[in-house]
């Protein structure tokens, strides 16, 4: 019988085994020999002492940081959550280096948008302070607030913030979907430096764009020239660079229209209109030309109206050749300019272009997008008057992303591991209730305790993640109670981080002695059975809201999780009976995993039994905790 490995996913075992499928030949003996790996990458390895590289103080550390597994353990807290039974959105309360491992296994290559508003480093802000020997033991120091702000005066200033951002963002990479885009709300103290790191993370090529958002209105008098705006960084996990073709009608007239991986927007209707009452119905006039210089795309066009005669501005073509636009001109899809006067435009049409939508700019307005005020308002609105956080963003902007990443209709993973006031919650059921998607939040927040002269602390929330928590409910019902949509999924599940529920797996090595004393039961005493489940469905690679059916056998509990892919059975004095039972449940569509509590038999006898019993009935993957 196979014991589960406590940690959670090997990356470095995993980006070996990634380079093995590439180039196999460059693996002598099960390793990878790279002196043959610079002979087939031929000229694409950087040979020089002297190249072009961002670097810090802790930097290798910090990429170690995000390649060492975690031996901790989320464990569930129902009596926090909303509609435990039935939601598929998670809120986990932790450091998010730790959690951000604890679901690679389970997340890995899932989720489609990821949005993050990071502390931007104004001297002002809670730093994490990652400990690279024992980050859980660092963590429940943390919860106690033992670290403080990372202030201006401190000389690594910079630093600490890379070396709090770079593993996290490493991790974040890997639960990314192949179509999947990161939006990173940053400010002026470290759009730089953080713009340097992505690039290295996710490539310069898969930056998609630098978003100035307008999070601010009203004009400052206080400094040299009023900030109005913010950065989000966007970036996506492989921006997609396959061509294709739209036709309109029987003309191929528009230039081949990449496909990136943030979607175009509905078409505005607005812009178009019918003033010539033409029976193809609404449409509006774009340009003719296009950039590139392409001899056959280069002559020269007559006004019918004028006779005036037009070439392409410098540097740009016409959009088809010469026979295509006389076709074009026939079928009344060229005019030119609204009294007929000037240059050539093409006729475009609203009903042959609705289905291709339009690609939004880079310029988030506060009209278009909401500004912080709009955020604090939305705070104030659920919380009688009181905001409890400075800078809130709005759930406007959170949509705008959201309607940029995902389809309308989506049920996507979307994830958020700064989750503050909860915003993106809030904007995923609100985008949810107003274009039928079943989107699935997972919101990650570290319970920094609030301050007890604060108005939330008065308020009764200890911690920012009792605020985030209770914003969603609140938001929630206020959007079934205004659409009157009852099946909204306004639920979510609460996982908080702690160390391993097995002693094996989180030994303690100042103390080695009574460590192996206590192993005669390898569960610990404070943990419950549905701890153990759980920690056991991460380690697995399942996903925490996996469906999960409770058996009652002779007063033991068998666990049915995903229609019976996986059986397990956590209780002592297990006999044969239970593993008959157990058998009972698998899926009708491939062998199950079976896991019991290594020390839950009655003797190895049984154990012995129940394994060959399990291997007659086609079932081998038998593991135990």
């Amino acid at each position: 019988m196979e014991k589960l490995d406590g940690k959670s996913m090997d990356l470095v075992k995993t980006n070996i085994e990634a380079l093995k499928q590439l180039f196999p030949e460059v693996v002598t003996e099960g390793k990878i020999d790279f002196e043959k790996l610079k002979l087939v990458l031929g000229e694409e390895i950087e040979k020089r002492n002297e190249r072009y590289e961002f670097t810090w103080h802790g930097k290798t550390q910090a990429m170690k940081l995000a390649q060492t597994p975690s031996t901790g353990t989320l464990r569930p807290d129902k009596e926090s959550s909303k509609n435990w039974d039935t939601t598929e959105n998670l809120y986990i309360e932790g450091d998010n280096l730790e959690v951000l491992k604890l679901l690679q296994k389970s997340y890995f290559g899932k989720i489609k948008m990821i949005y993050i508003d990071p502390p931007y480093n104004t001297g002002k802000d809670f730093v994490y302070k990652d400990d690279f020997r024992d980050n859980i033991k660092n963590y429940k120091e943390m919860t106690e607030q033992t670290t403080r702000a990372n202030t201006e005066t401190n000389g690594r200033f910079h630093t600490d913030w890379l070396n709090m951002m770079y593993p996290r963002l490493k991790l974040a990479k890997n639960l990314l979907s192949d179509d999947g885009v990161i939006f990173i709300s940053i400010d002026d103290n470290e759009e730089s430096n953080l713009s340097k790191i992505c690039d290295e993370i996710f490539g310069e090529d898969n930056l998609v764009a630098k978003i100035p958002w307008q999070a601010r209105q009203s004009v400052q008098n206080d400094t040299d020239i009023s900030i109005n705006h913010e950065y989000i960084l966007v970036y996506a996990k492989k921006r997609r660079k396959e061509h294709r073709r739209l036709k309109e009608s029987n003309y191929q007239v528009w230039h081949s229209i990449k496909e990136f991986a943030c979607y175009p927007l509905p078409l505005d209707k607005s812009k178009f209109s019918n003033p010539d009452n033409d029976p193809r119905g609404l449409w509006k006039a774009d340009p003719f030309d296009a950039p590139n210089i392409r001899p056959n795309l280069t002559y020269e066009i007559t006004n019918p109206n004028t006779g005036e005669k037009f070439l392409p501005p410098r540097g740009r073509c016409w959009r088809t050749d010469e026979k295509t636009y006389q076709k074009l001109l026939e079928d009344n899809r060229i005019i030119f300019g609204k009294n007929g006067e000037s240059r050539p435009q093409l006729k475009v049409f609203y009903e042959e272009k609705k289905e291709f939508g339009s690609v939004e700019s880079t310029w988030f307005d506060g009209e278009k997008c909401g500004t912080a005020t709009h955020g604090t308002k939305e705070l104030q609105q659920l919380f009688e008057g009181i905001a409890f956080f400075d800078t809130p963003k709005p759930i406007k902007l959170i949509k705008k992303l959201l309607q940029l990443s995902t389809r309308k209709g989506s049920n996507e993973y979307i994830m958020d591991f700064f989750s503050g006031s909860a915003t993106t919650a809030h904007a995923v059921m609100q985008l949810n209730a107003e274009d039928g998607g079943n989107r699935k939040f997972i919101m990650v927040q570290f319970p920094e305790l609030t301050d007890e002269k604060s108005e939330a602390y008065k308020a009764g929330y200890k911690n920012i993640c009792e605020i985030g928590k209770e914003r969603i409910r609140r938001a929630g019902e206020k959007i079934v109670q205004e659409t009157g949509k009852t099946d909204l999924d306004i639920g979510f599940k609460v996982f908080k981080l702690d160390s391993s529920n097995v002693k094996t797996w989180d030994p303690d090595f100042e103390n080695l002695e009574q460590t192996l004393f206590d192993l005669q039961d390898n569960i610990k005493e404070d943990r419950t059975k549905e701890d153990l489940l759980f920690e056991i469905l991460l380690k697995i690679g399942l996903p925490l809201t996996t469906p999960i059916e409770e058996i009652d056998y002779n007063g033991k509990t068998i666990y049915n999780v995903g229609f019976g892919s996986v059986l397990l059975c956590l209780e002592d004095e297990i006999d044969l009976n239970i593993v008959n039972e157990m058998m009972k449940h698998q899926s009708e569509h491939m062998p199950p995993k079976v896991i019991f509590k290594e020390t839950g038999f009655i003797n190895d006898s049984v154990k012995t039994n129940a394994i060959q019993t399990l291997k007659k009935n086609g079932i081998t993957d038998v593991r135990s905790v």
